[in-house]
């Protein structure tokens, strides 16, 4: 099992050689498939050999583990002096103060500090499986998906831009490699190391198109990511001085050893606090939106599907060390409010990228929330949120970047029938929509799940604010999830036009789509033999919050959604429609799109949603929104460092 969690960590950082040097496109392309399927393989290989082997807690460390610790040493260090020059390039000098601080304290005490035992570096568990699984199999396909966009992205949409494919495929790849590594690190100093691999990646990715905005929410994601940093040295910091470990696991049995001692909760709070950030969570869910000017494979893979789920990763991780204390308290405030916030804010924006970022921003809330409050209800909600939230949003990125490089927009108001125009494009869509709010599909059925264990929590308080939040989000959510889907079964104005999307596109999102439908199927057995087991090795007891009988229901209805709308394609298939015009407020031009007013004049009929940009624009929103969040960490922090000290 070590070799294979070496290699899986090691082969794409190897591999990414080969894109970045190959610039013939054909060649390129090959070598980026091949590096997909096999990091796939593998990681599919891993995860069902350590499952058959009877699905053990693994402590281990990696072969040449001394060496490993020098190359993530040295790598920091590189790392920080790379930073530096590129702060000191684009005159943002005032950011590299943030990763020499992150960098030098924990480097100085890992050279002249204490020495400390290093039992073990790398777990596996239900939790790594799941991720890997992720990062494995979400993330590859994007892979697979960026070859045909990037493509299109360059020949056909922005010609005046430098291409520089083999870059970005090169850094997909490095991406793989750093998130393998840090789902697979119980050593918070290779965890930082590949956490701070993944800011970096995400900065260059977003400053792909060397524009001035491209550059600019470029270093706003690098110093919030940054900040996070910092959050992740200070706790390597305390493990250091106080402890006398930099074992994640050894910080949670602190805690739990002793619940009361607030002096033990500042190494967690100071992990959450980078959660938060990685999380883009408010106060730091500006870096995710500035984020959306790179090209969509980017937003999928990084901004969406997979790196930001580094941050709720780690909290699900520490969740029973923050169950019904001060830190766990300020995690579902934060998580909670960005929920409600997010989905209020997502419902007045018509940019398709735009929607699908403040709904990633509102979801993860959600998923953070249900890490605060600790319980085995919430984190059994929670994974499943991180498992059907990565899939549905992937495809759902993917797909609206094969729209905009198709039609030129990813407007949500041009995808007026969609579904007449581009309909194998429509039900993809569509299907990644009716994901994230309808029923049997996953993210309804873990939002009742943490509603449920809400309700039980036994913080009143925390209780009444966590089920207001839910309630009051998950409508927002449903408003604007309607709207779109709405647009894209309406009638349409518009011909047929060619299709510009690759092969390989409808690979990844076809695939993406089938992994939907496969996810309510198995809904069941992943309930049983994997969030069970997860729960019991989390909290020493395992539960059930749906009951078989209703999972089958899920399966009945899953079945329902596909079967009714296929039944009626094949009866009414080769029957002639008689069009029907519709009143417009005039005498009819002879279609349903134009008529002649009580004036004489020939008008054109718009259909528009509601948008409601006075009460819930970001104009109005967005500031209070940073405001109210920032409050709610200060004074939490201060709770803890002031106890602590």
């Amino acid at each position: 099992m070590e070799m294979l969690v070496t290699a899986l960590i090691c082969l794409p950082f190897l591999w990414a050689i080969f894109p970045a040097l190959i610039h013939h496109s054909k060649c390129r392309a090959f070598f980026v498939y091949l590096g997909c399927a096999i990091v796939m393989i593998l990681s599919i290989i891993t995860a069902v050999q350590w499952f058959m082997a009877g699905g053990q807690t693994l402590n281990f460390s990696l072969p040449y583990q001394e060496t490993f610790g020098h190359v993530f040493l040295v790598g920091d260090i590189l790392l920080m002096f790379f930073i530096i020059y590129l702060c000191a390039k684009y005159k943002k000098t005032i950011i590299s103060l943030l990763t020499i601080v992150s960098t030098v304290i924990p480097t100085v005490l890992e050279l002249a500090g204490p020495k400390i035992p290093n039992n073990y570096t790398m777990r596996f568990d239900y939790l790594t499986m799941i991720m890997v699984l992720i990062i494995g199999i979400v993330g590859t396909l994007i892979g697979v998906y960026a070859v045909g966009y990037m493509h299109g992205y360059h020949i056909h949409h922005h010609k005046e831009l430098k291409d520089r494919r083999s870059f970005f495929l090169a850094m997909i790849f490095v991406f793989f490699g750093a998130m393998f590594g840090l789902v697979f690190s119980a050593n918070l100093c290779s965890l930082y190391f590949f956490w701070e691999i993944t800011s970096v990646t995400s900065f260059l990715l977003i400053g792909y198109t060397r524009t001035d905005e491209a550059i600019n929410n470029s270093f706003k994601a690098l110093w919030m990511n940054l900040l996070g940093g910092c959050g992740l040295a200070v706790a390597i910091s305390v493990g250091y001085l106080w402890y006398g470990t930099v074992n994640l696991f050894d910080y949670i049995d602190l805690v739990q050893a002793d619940p009361t001692n607030i002096r033990n909760m500042l190494p967690i709070a100071c992990l959450a606090f980078a959660a938060l950030t990685k999380s883009a969570q408010f106060p730091f869910s500006g870096w995710l939106l500035g984020a959306m000017v790179a090209p969509t494979p980017s937003s999928a893979l990084l901004h969406s599907a997979t790196m930001v789920k580094a941050g709720v990763y780690l909290l699900i991780r520490i969740s029973v060390a923050m169950a019904d204390n001060y830190v766990g308290n300020m995690v579902a405030l934060i998580g909670g409010f960005t929920f409600l916030a997010a989905s209020c804010l997502a419902i007045s924006v018509s940019d398709g990228k735009k929607v699908l970022a403040y709904s990633t921003i509102s979801n993860l809330g959600l998923i953070v929330a249900c890490t605060g409050c600790g319980y085995e209800e919430t984190i059994w909600a929670a994974v499943f949120l991180v498992i059907f939230h990565a899939v549905s949003k992937s495809m759902l990125f993917q797909c609206v970047g094969a729209i905009e490089n198709t039609t030129g927009s990813r407007d949500v108001e041009d995808m007026q029938g969609l579904i007449a125009i581009f309909p194998k494009l429509a039900v993809i869509l569509m299907i990644g929509i009716a994901g994230m709010f309808l029923a049997p599909f996953g993210m309804l059925i873990s939002k009742w799940a943490a509603l449920k264990a809400f309700i039980d929590t036994t913080s009143v308080y925390v209780s009444t604010l966590m089920v207001l939040f839910i309630c009051f989000g998950s409508a927002t959510t449903m408003f604007y999830w309607t709207k779109w889907m709405s647009k894209i079964l309406g009638a349409s104005p518009r011909e047929k036009s060619r299709d510009l999307t690759k092969k390989n596109e409808y690979i990844s999102m076809f695939f993406h789509a089938f992994m939907m439908v496969a996810l309510i199927l198995g809904f069941p057995w992943l309930s049983k033999h994997v969030l069970k087991p997860l729960s019991n090795d989390m909290f020493g007891t395992a539960t059930q919050v749906i009951s078989y009988q209703n999972m089958i229901i899920m399966i009945v209805l899953l079945v329902g959604i596909f079967v009714v709308p296929f039944v009626n394609f094949v009866l009414t298939k080769g029957q002639k429609a008689k069009q029907v015009i519709t009143y417009m407020g005039g005498a009819n031009a002879g279609d349903n799109f134009n008529f002649v007013s009580a004036t004489g004049d020939p008008k054109e009929m718009h259909i528009a949603n509601f948008y409601m940009e006075d009460i819930m624009g970001e104009k109005k929103l967005f500031t209070p929104a940073i405001m109210i969040s920032a409050f709610i960490i200060i004074v939490y922090m201060i709770i803890v460092i002031g106890g602590a000290f």
